[in-house]
């Protein structure tokens, strides 16, 4: 059955992505991490002009700085961690992990994904699948460790590891280049990476953007996705931390 979802990445900043998902069966709209109101309001135009929710998946400026400013312009809700109200833009609906979000006739589930922050969440959408995991899987790599440890983040990649392989990933950022070069001084023989490193060559030489990918094509490229445990998942994101 076809998807009732259509998802498409707003390049927003240098090099982060906002992400708009629009549900058919109603037109509700939804935006997750909209750091730049002129560039997603711009985007919003465009599309229809309708916004229902705000996702947010962390507090990090580069993921929050516009969010009360689109909402109120478009009478749209925020929807962000409980645990993190107190860093986050006023809240109208507070999640935790385990809870669901509805957006039309639709509904996300809110995944526990600390690592890269605590109290950070992933919003995956069963319906596309579609998942939403700002900073914390990127494609061939994961979010640096800003206030969590490598047991943390370990955990959260585990959780939605369990998810379909069909799952389109959309992360936070167009960090795919730069991840696949160093995934490559990991695992140089592996030909699925090879490739997808080319394609991601390819396309960003067009400027087009690597996302959304699927969640079955990181399995088999995305070290990090791969590590065996907690301790090499460590050495992986300290070796990437000092990676040229």
């Amino acid at each position: 059955m076809p998807s009732s979802l259509a998802v498409a990445p707003i390049p927003i900043l240098s090099d982060n992505y906002a992400w708009r998902l629009r549900e058919a069966e109603t037109g509700a709209v939804a935006v997750v991490d909209p750091a730049d109101v002129e560039a997603v309001t711009a985007w919003l135009e465009q599309d229809g002009g309708r916004l229902d929710l705000v996702l947010l998946t962390h507090h990090h400026d580069d993921h929050i700085a516009g969010a009360e400013e689109v909402a109120r312009r478009y009478g749209a809700r925020i929807v962000g961690a409980a645990q993190d109200a107190h860093r986050l833009p006023p809240l109208d609906v507070a999640v935790s992990p385990g809870d669901t979000v509805t957006l039309g006739g639709t509904t996300a589930s809110v995944i526990d994904t600390p690592g890269h922050t605590r109290g950070h969440i992933s919003f995956f959408f069963a319906d596309g699948p579609i998942l939403f995991c700002g900073d914390t899987l990127f494609s061939l790599g994961c979010g640096r460790l800003m206030e969590g440890d490598a047991a943390e983040m370990w955990g959260s990649l585990q959780r939605l590891a369990q998810l379909p392989d069909d799952t389109l990933v959309c992360c936070g950022h167009e960090y795919t280049q730069s991840n696949a070069r160093f995934a490559l001084t990991v695992d140089p023989d592996n030909r699925d990476l090879q490739a997808r490193a080319e394609e991601v060559a390819s396309l960003r030489a067009l400027g087009t953007p690597t996302l959304p990918v699927r969640l079955g094509q990181e399995r088999v490229t995305n070290p990090f996705l791969g590590a065996r445990d907690a301790a090499a998942l460590a050495v992986l994101r300290s070796g990437k931390d000092s990676f040229q």
